[in-house]
């Protein structure tokens, strides 16, 4: 399991990291469109749309990509990304509605086609930034992750959401914050590799609600990742997919960047 978990990661890093470090940005959202069909095809998948269904499903998504470059700008999609995460998020773990059901599924594959558009806007938005920015934003998901696996580990005793992920704990969550914080100040008390998220954030908003923000965005990142846990566990599944061998599906490595990807871009204006 070991050994195909370290292979897949290679064979990724060897396509992701040339791409973003490297490409130009066209190219760099060719990639990230792949991404987001695959993407929508396990969200279909998970909410039962069936075989033919979820197929169709992930060619609708890449189409309305494609025709949401002509917007004169993304703002609207970041917005109702938002909407979506701010309002619905939060009500469906609370009350954990059947999803794959009735008015929901509808609902969930209507919003998931905006999901993934903002999500594309927002990556593609980011890297013309630079690369530096790009990987900052991607970082608070990735160190509020690690952050909270290792303190999970080390201090995990109160539950988060026993029945949506019964091994995620409060002491890993606030983990996960901490290690964004931290990296966020040495950053921007080194001045490195700027423009990044985190200058940006203090350029306009200052200091203090800059790391507001983060504080925000890593409670959303932890929105996300229950959000597609409880899509799982009401499928009957553990992976999204099978897509990336020993890593699960796409979905299961982006769940916590959905959320945070366009709020990042509308609190930036």
């Amino acid at each position: 399991m070991l050994k195909t978990r370290v292979i897949t990661a290679i064979v990724l890093l060897a396509v992701l990291l040339p791409v973003t470090l490297f490409a130009p940005v066209a190219a760099f959202g060719v990639l990230i469109h792949v991404v987001v069909a695959f993407a929508a095809w396990e969200w279909a998948r998970l909410l039962k749309a069936g075989k033919v269904g979820s197929i169709v499903y992930a060619l609708i998504a890449a189409l309305a990509v494609l025709a949401s470059e002509r917007l004169a700008s993304p703002r609207p999609l970041f917005q109702a990304a938002g909407i979506f995460w701010i309002v619905a998020g939060p009500y469906v773990l609370v009350r954990k509605p059947v999803l794959a059901a009735g008015a929901w599924r509808a609902f969930l594959l209507a919003a998931g086609l905006v999901l993934f558009c903002a999500c594309w806007h927002a990556l593609v938005l980011a890297r013309t930034s630079g690369v530096a920015f790009v990987l900052s934003l991607l970082l608070v998901v990735w160190l509020a992750d690690i952050g909270a696996y290792f303190a999970g580990k080390a201090f995990g005793k109160h539950k988060l959401a026993p029945a949506i992920s019964p091994g995620k704990t409060w002491e890993g969550a606030v983990g996960g914050w901490a290690a964004v914080m931290i990296v966020a100040a040495v950053a921007l008390a080194l001045h490195a590799f700027e423009p990044t998220l985190y200058s940006a954030l203090a350029g306009q908003l200052g200091l203090g609600r800059a790391f507001f923000v983060l504080t925000v965005l890593v409670a959303f990142s932890v929105v996300g990742d229950l959000f597609e846990s409880m899509l799982k566990r009401q499928a009957g599944v553990k992976d999204s997919s099978g897509l990336l061998p020993g890593h699960g599906g796409v979905l299961d490595r982006i769940d916590a960047l959905l959320p945070v990807l366009p709020l990042a871009m509308l609190l930036l204006g």
